[in-house]
Protein backbone atom coordinates (compact mmCIF):
# COMPACT_ATOMS: atom_id res chain seq x y z
CA UNK A 1 0.00 0.00 0.00
CA UNK A 2 1.22 3.50 -0.82
CA UNK A 3 2.46 5.55 2.15
CA UNK A 4 0.55 8.62 3.31
CA UNK A 5 2.15 12.01 2.80
CA UNK A 6 1.51 15.39 4.37
CA UNK A 7 -1.85 16.97 3.57
CA UNK A 8 0.06 20.03 2.37
CA UNK A 9 2.74 18.17 0.43
CA UNK A 10 5.70 18.81 2.73
CA UNK A 11 6.83 15.21 2.18
CA UNK A 12 7.92 16.32 -1.31
CA UNK A 13 10.04 19.26 -0.13
CA UNK A 14 13.73 18.67 -0.89
CA UNK A 15 15.21 22.03 0.09
CA UNK A 16 15.07 23.86 2.34
CA UNK A 17 13.39 21.54 4.83
CA UNK A 18 10.68 22.91 7.10
CA UNK A 19 8.82 24.99 4.49
CA UNK A 20 5.76 24.38 2.34
CA UNK A 21 6.15 23.50 -1.33
CA UNK A 22 5.46 27.02 -2.57
CA UNK A 23 8.32 28.48 -0.54
CA UNK A 24 10.66 25.56 -1.25
CA UNK A 25 13.46 26.04 -3.77
CA UNK A 26 13.28 22.41 -4.92
CA UNK A 27 10.58 19.77 -4.58
CA UNK A 28 10.39 16.10 -5.49
CA UNK A 29 8.73 15.56 -8.89
CA UNK A 30 9.38 11.80 -9.05
CA UNK A 31 6.06 10.50 -10.36
CA UNK A 32 7.01 6.88 -9.64
CA UNK A 33 6.55 7.65 -5.95
CA UNK A 34 2.85 7.26 -5.17
CA UNK A 35 1.19 8.44 -1.97
CA UNK A 36 -2.21 7.47 -0.62
CA UNK A 37 -3.39 11.09 -0.34
CA UNK A 38 -2.24 12.45 -3.71
CA UNK A 39 -3.78 12.73 -7.16
CA UNK A 40 -1.51 12.33 -10.19
CA UNK A 41 -2.55 13.78 -13.55
CA UNK A 42 -1.35 13.42 -17.12
CA UNK A 43 -0.90 17.08 -18.03
CA UNK A 44 -2.36 18.43 -21.27
CA UNK A 45 -1.55 22.15 -20.99
CA UNK A 46 0.07 24.65 -18.67
CA UNK A 47 -1.41 28.10 -18.40
CA UNK A 48 1.60 30.14 -17.27
CA UNK A 49 0.79 33.07 -15.01
CA UNK A 50 0.68 36.25 -17.10
CA UNK A 51 3.39 38.10 -15.16
CA UNK A 52 5.62 35.02 -15.33
CA UNK A 53 5.11 34.38 -19.04
CA UNK A 54 5.70 38.05 -19.86
CA UNK A 55 9.00 37.96 -17.96
CA UNK A 56 10.10 34.70 -19.62
CA UNK A 57 9.12 35.92 -23.09
CA UNK A 58 11.02 39.19 -22.64
CA UNK A 59 14.10 37.39 -21.27
CA UNK A 60 14.07 35.11 -24.34
CA UNK A 61 13.47 37.90 -26.84
CA UNK A 62 10.20 36.24 -27.88
CA UNK A 63 12.04 33.19 -29.27
CA UNK A 64 9.79 30.14 -28.81
CA UNK A 65 12.67 27.67 -28.68
CA UNK A 66 14.36 29.65 -25.91
CA UNK A 67 11.07 30.04 -24.02
CA UNK A 68 10.63 26.27 -24.08
CA UNK A 69 14.21 25.72 -22.95
CA UNK A 70 13.79 28.17 -20.07
CA UNK A 71 10.60 26.46 -18.87
CA UNK A 72 12.22 23.03 -19.11
CA UNK A 73 15.22 24.38 -17.19
CA UNK A 74 13.10 25.80 -14.38
CA UNK A 75 11.18 22.55 -13.93
CA UNK A 76 14.32 20.40 -14.14
CA UNK A 77 16.05 22.49 -11.48
CA UNK A 78 13.14 23.07 -9.10
CA UNK A 79 10.67 20.22 -9.70
CA UNK A 80 7.94 22.78 -10.37
CA UNK A 81 7.15 25.68 -12.71
CA UNK A 82 7.99 28.62 -10.46
CA UNK A 83 9.47 31.63 -12.19
CA UNK A 84 12.62 32.59 -10.24
CA UNK A 85 12.05 36.29 -10.97
CA UNK A 86 8.30 36.74 -10.35
CA UNK A 87 7.91 33.79 -7.97
CA UNK A 88 4.61 32.91 -9.66
CA UNK A 89 3.49 29.84 -11.57
CA UNK A 90 0.15 29.31 -13.26
CA UNK A 91 -2.13 26.27 -13.47
CA UNK A 92 -2.64 23.11 -15.52
CA UNK A 93 -5.35 21.04 -17.12
CA UNK A 94 -4.94 17.30 -17.30
CA UNK A 95 -6.52 13.88 -17.09
CA UNK A 96 -6.59 12.05 -13.75
CA UNK A 97 -4.21 9.07 -13.88
CA UNK A 98 -4.07 8.03 -10.20
CA UNK A 99 -6.20 8.67 -7.11
CA UNK A 100 -4.69 7.71 -3.76
CA UNK A 101 -6.63 5.30 -1.56
CA UNK A 102 -7.36 8.00 1.04
CA UNK A 103 -9.06 10.18 -1.61
CA UNK A 104 -11.24 7.50 -3.23
CA UNK A 105 -14.44 8.95 -1.77
CA UNK A 106 -14.07 12.17 -3.76
CA UNK A 107 -16.34 12.82 -6.73
CA UNK A 108 -13.53 12.01 -9.12
CA UNK A 109 -12.40 9.03 -11.18
CA UNK A 110 -9.42 8.07 -13.30
CA UNK A 111 -9.85 9.59 -16.75
CA UNK A 112 -11.67 12.73 -15.60
CA UNK A 113 -10.35 15.99 -17.02
CA UNK A 114 -9.65 18.60 -14.39
CA UNK A 115 -8.11 22.05 -14.01
CA UNK A 116 -5.83 22.68 -11.06
CA UNK A 117 -6.84 25.68 -9.00
CA UNK A 118 -3.57 25.83 -7.07
CA UNK A 119 -0.45 27.46 -8.41
CA UNK A 120 2.19 25.66 -10.43
CA UNK A 121 4.63 27.38 -8.04
CA UNK A 122 3.81 24.70 -5.45
CA UNK A 123 2.85 21.77 -7.74
CA UNK A 124 5.24 18.88 -8.42
CA UNK A 125 5.60 18.80 -12.21
CA UNK A 126 7.53 16.67 -14.67
CA UNK A 127 7.72 17.74 -18.32
CA UNK A 128 8.58 14.97 -20.78
CA UNK A 129 8.01 17.03 -23.91
CA UNK A 130 6.88 20.51 -24.91
CA UNK A 131 4.44 20.09 -27.80
CA UNK A 132 3.49 23.71 -28.53
CA UNK A 133 3.87 27.22 -27.13
CA UNK A 134 1.01 29.69 -27.61
CA UNK A 135 2.64 33.03 -26.81
CA UNK A 136 -0.49 35.07 -27.42
CA UNK A 137 -2.38 33.30 -24.61
CA UNK A 138 0.48 32.29 -22.24
CA UNK A 139 -0.23 28.58 -22.78
CA UNK A 140 2.17 25.66 -23.19
CA UNK A 141 0.97 22.25 -24.38
CA UNK A 142 3.07 19.44 -22.92
CA UNK A 143 3.40 15.76 -22.22
CA UNK A 144 4.10 15.24 -18.54
CA UNK A 145 2.66 14.63 -15.11
CA UNK A 146 1.68 16.73 -12.11
CA UNK A 147 0.64 16.04 -8.51
CA UNK A 148 -2.23 17.50 -6.53
CA UNK A 149 -1.91 17.21 -2.76
CA UNK A 150 -4.78 16.37 -0.43
CA UNK A 151 -5.24 20.09 0.27
CA UNK A 152 -5.10 21.03 -3.42
CA UNK A 153 -8.23 22.41 -5.04
CA UNK A 154 -9.33 21.63 -8.58
CA UNK A 155 -12.36 21.81 -10.85
CA UNK A 156 -13.72 19.15 -13.16
CA UNK A 157 -13.91 20.61 -16.65
CA UNK A 158 -17.50 21.47 -17.60
CA UNK A 159 -19.43 19.77 -20.39
CA UNK A 160 -20.89 22.98 -21.81
CA UNK A 161 -17.66 24.65 -22.94
CA UNK A 162 -14.35 23.68 -24.52
CA UNK A 163 -11.28 22.78 -22.48
CA UNK A 164 -9.46 25.83 -23.81
CA UNK A 165 -12.30 28.16 -22.85
CA UNK A 166 -12.63 26.73 -19.34
CA UNK A 167 -8.86 26.90 -18.82
CA UNK A 168 -8.67 30.52 -19.97
CA UNK A 169 -11.34 31.52 -17.45
CA UNK A 170 -10.27 29.31 -14.53
CA UNK A 171 -6.72 30.63 -14.83
CA UNK A 172 -7.95 33.90 -13.31
CA UNK A 173 -10.90 32.56 -11.30
CA UNK A 174 -9.96 34.34 -8.09
CA UNK A 175 -10.30 37.81 -9.61
CA UNK A 176 -14.00 37.92 -10.56
CA UNK A 177 -14.92 36.12 -7.34
CA UNK A 178 -13.18 38.86 -5.34
CA UNK A 179 -14.78 41.51 -7.56
CA UNK A 180 -18.14 40.08 -6.54
CA UNK A 181 -17.23 39.99 -2.85
CA UNK A 182 -15.41 43.27 -2.22
CA UNK A 183 -17.68 46.11 -3.48
CA UNK A 184 -21.09 47.03 -2.08
CA UNK A 185 -24.18 48.25 -3.90
CA UNK A 186 -23.64 51.82 -5.08
CA UNK A 187 -19.82 51.66 -4.79
CA UNK A 188 -17.34 53.07 -7.29
CA UNK A 189 -14.77 50.59 -8.58
CA UNK A 190 -11.59 51.26 -10.59
CA UNK A 191 -10.07 48.37 -12.57
CA UNK A 192 -6.52 48.61 -13.93
CA UNK A 193 -5.62 46.24 -16.74
CA UNK A 194 -9.22 46.49 -17.87
CA UNK A 195 -8.68 44.87 -21.26
CA UNK A 196 -7.17 41.60 -19.98
CA UNK A 197 -9.20 38.49 -19.23
CA UNK A 198 -9.15 39.03 -15.46
CA UNK A 199 -10.06 42.69 -15.99
CA UNK A 200 -13.18 42.08 -18.09
CA UNK A 201 -14.38 39.31 -15.77
CA UNK A 202 -13.92 41.64 -12.78
CA UNK A 203 -15.75 44.41 -14.60
CA UNK A 204 -18.73 42.16 -15.24
CA UNK A 205 -19.00 40.99 -11.63
CA UNK A 206 -18.41 44.49 -10.23
CA UNK A 207 -21.13 45.94 -12.46
CA UNK A 208 -23.59 43.34 -11.18
CA UNK A 209 -22.64 44.01 -7.56
CA UNK A 210 -22.66 47.82 -7.51
CA UNK A 211 -25.86 48.11 -9.54
CA UNK A 212 -27.21 51.15 -11.41
CA UNK A 213 -26.17 53.60 -8.67
CA UNK A 214 -22.55 52.44 -8.77
CA UNK A 215 -19.73 53.30 -11.15
CA UNK A 216 -17.23 50.82 -12.62
CA UNK A 217 -14.34 52.43 -14.50
CA UNK A 218 -11.72 50.56 -16.50
CA UNK A 219 -8.18 51.78 -17.19
CA UNK A 220 -6.39 50.83 -20.43
CA UNK A 221 -3.19 52.04 -22.05
CA UNK A 222 -4.35 51.71 -25.67
CA UNK A 223 -7.13 54.08 -26.82
CA UNK A 224 -8.08 51.60 -29.56
CA UNK A 225 -9.43 49.25 -26.87
CA UNK A 226 -12.02 51.65 -25.47
CA UNK A 227 -14.91 51.15 -27.91
CA UNK A 228 -14.74 47.35 -27.81
CA UNK A 229 -14.74 47.35 -24.01
CA UNK A 230 -17.72 49.67 -23.82
CA UNK A 231 -19.52 47.42 -26.29
CA UNK A 232 -19.00 44.48 -23.91
CA UNK A 233 -21.04 46.33 -21.28
CA UNK A 234 -18.69 45.48 -18.40
CA UNK A 235 -17.74 49.09 -17.55
CA UNK A 236 -19.62 52.33 -17.11
CA UNK A 237 -16.61 54.23 -18.43
CA UNK A 238 -13.14 53.42 -19.78
CA UNK A 239 -10.24 55.84 -19.43
CA UNK A 240 -6.86 55.82 -21.18
CA UNK A 241 -3.72 56.04 -19.06
CA UNK A 242 -0.61 54.00 -18.32
CA UNK A 243 -0.77 52.17 -14.99
CA UNK A 244 2.92 52.96 -14.53
CA UNK A 245 2.05 56.69 -14.33
CA UNK A 246 0.00 57.11 -11.12
CA UNK A 247 -0.47 60.87 -11.35
CA UNK A 248 -2.08 60.60 -14.80
CA UNK A 249 -4.22 57.68 -13.64
CA UNK A 250 -5.36 59.67 -10.60
CA UNK A 251 -6.38 62.70 -12.64
CA UNK A 252 -8.35 60.76 -15.24
CA UNK A 253 -9.87 58.37 -12.71
CA UNK A 254 -11.22 61.18 -10.53
CA UNK A 255 -12.61 62.93 -13.60
CA UNK A 256 -14.49 59.72 -14.49
CA UNK A 257 -16.00 59.54 -10.97
CA UNK A 258 -17.32 63.09 -10.57
CA UNK A 259 -14.14 64.15 -8.77
CA UNK A 260 -14.61 61.58 -6.00
CA UNK A 261 -12.16 58.97 -4.81
CA UNK A 262 -13.06 55.31 -5.33
CA UNK A 263 -14.37 52.80 -2.84
CA UNK A 264 -12.49 49.88 -4.41
CA UNK A 265 -9.68 49.46 -6.92
CA UNK A 266 -8.59 46.21 -8.56
CA UNK A 267 -5.20 45.83 -10.23
CA UNK A 268 -5.05 43.23 -13.00
CA UNK A 269 -1.98 44.56 -14.80
CA UNK A 270 0.87 42.14 -15.57
CA UNK A 271 3.81 44.55 -15.32
CA UNK A 272 5.71 45.98 -12.37
CA UNK A 273 5.56 49.40 -10.70
CA UNK A 274 1.80 49.92 -10.95
CA UNK A 275 1.00 49.80 -7.23
CA UNK A 276 0.47 53.53 -6.71
CA UNK A 277 -1.96 53.78 -9.62
CA UNK A 278 -4.21 51.40 -7.68
CA UNK A 279 -3.71 53.12 -4.31
CA UNK A 280 -3.82 56.84 -5.13
CA UNK A 281 -7.42 57.04 -6.42
CA UNK A 282 -8.95 55.16 -3.46
CA UNK A 283 -10.57 56.88 -0.50
CA UNK A 284 -9.43 56.42 3.09
CA UNK A 285 -10.79 53.12 4.47
CA UNK A 286 -11.35 51.93 0.90
CA UNK A 287 -10.10 48.61 -0.53
CA UNK A 288 -7.24 47.95 -2.94
CA UNK A 289 -7.11 44.44 -4.40
CA UNK A 290 -3.89 43.45 -6.18
CA UNK A 291 -4.70 40.42 -8.32
CA UNK A 292 -1.52 40.98 -10.34
CA UNK A 293 1.43 38.71 -9.51
CA UNK A 294 3.73 41.55 -10.54
CA UNK A 295 2.78 43.42 -7.35
CA UNK A 296 5.48 44.35 -4.87
CA UNK A 297 4.27 44.27 -1.28
CA UNK A 298 7.11 46.62 -0.32
CA UNK A 299 6.17 49.22 -2.95
CA UNK A 300 2.49 48.97 -2.03
CA UNK A 301 2.99 49.20 1.74
CA UNK A 302 5.57 51.98 1.69
CA UNK A 303 3.76 53.82 -1.07
CA UNK A 304 0.48 53.92 0.84
CA UNK A 305 2.30 55.00 3.98
CA UNK A 306 4.14 57.70 2.09
CA UNK A 307 0.94 59.41 0.93
CA UNK A 308 -0.98 58.82 4.17
CA UNK A 309 -3.54 56.41 2.72
CA UNK A 310 -5.41 54.31 5.27
CA UNK A 311 -6.64 51.63 2.90
CA UNK A 312 -7.15 47.89 3.19
CA UNK A 313 -4.80 46.15 0.76
CA UNK A 314 -5.33 42.58 -0.40
CA UNK A 315 -2.23 41.29 -2.16
CA UNK A 316 -2.68 38.57 -4.74
CA UNK A 317 -5.26 36.32 -3.11
CA UNK A 318 -6.31 34.19 -6.07
CA UNK A 319 -8.77 32.11 -4.08
CA UNK A 320 -12.31 32.85 -2.96
CA UNK A 321 -15.09 30.46 -2.04
CA UNK A 322 -16.79 28.99 -5.15
CA UNK A 323 -14.48 30.99 -7.39
CA UNK A 324 -14.41 28.37 -10.17
CA UNK A 325 -18.19 28.20 -10.55
CA UNK A 326 -18.57 31.98 -10.24
CA UNK A 327 -16.08 32.50 -13.07
CA UNK A 328 -17.52 29.88 -15.42
CA UNK A 329 -20.99 31.30 -14.82
CA UNK A 330 -19.82 34.71 -16.07
CA UNK A 331 -19.18 33.11 -19.48
CA UNK A 332 -22.53 31.33 -19.34
CA UNK A 333 -24.38 34.54 -18.49
CA UNK A 334 -22.69 36.93 -20.92
CA UNK A 335 -22.61 35.82 -24.59
CA UNK A 336 -20.39 38.76 -25.57
CA UNK A 337 -17.74 37.81 -23.02
CA UNK A 338 -17.92 34.17 -24.03
CA UNK A 339 -17.44 35.12 -27.68
CA UNK A 340 -14.47 37.33 -26.72
CA UNK A 341 -12.80 34.50 -24.77
CA UNK A 342 -13.44 32.00 -27.56
CA UNK A 343 -11.87 34.29 -30.15
CA UNK A 344 -9.01 35.71 -28.09
CA UNK A 345 -7.90 32.96 -25.71
CA UNK A 346 -8.84 29.65 -27.37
Amino acid sequence: MAPKGSKYGTHRVIEPKGVLTQAAYKIDNDMEKLYSNEIVCDVISLNIDSASFTQIEEACGGDEKKIGEMILGIVAERGKQQNPVTGSGGMFIGRVAYIGEDLKERDLKVGDKIASLVSLSLTPLRIDKIKAIHKEIDRVDIEGKAVLFESGIYAKLPDDMSEALALAALDVAGAPAQARKLPKEGDSVLILGANGKSGVLCGYEAMKKVGPKGNVVGVVRNPKQVDALMELGVYNKVIVASATEPVAVLEKALEANDGKEYDVSISCVNIEACEMSAILPVRDLGIVYFFSMATSFTRAALGAEGIGKDVTMIVGNGYAKDHAEITLNVLRENPKLRKLFDEKYC
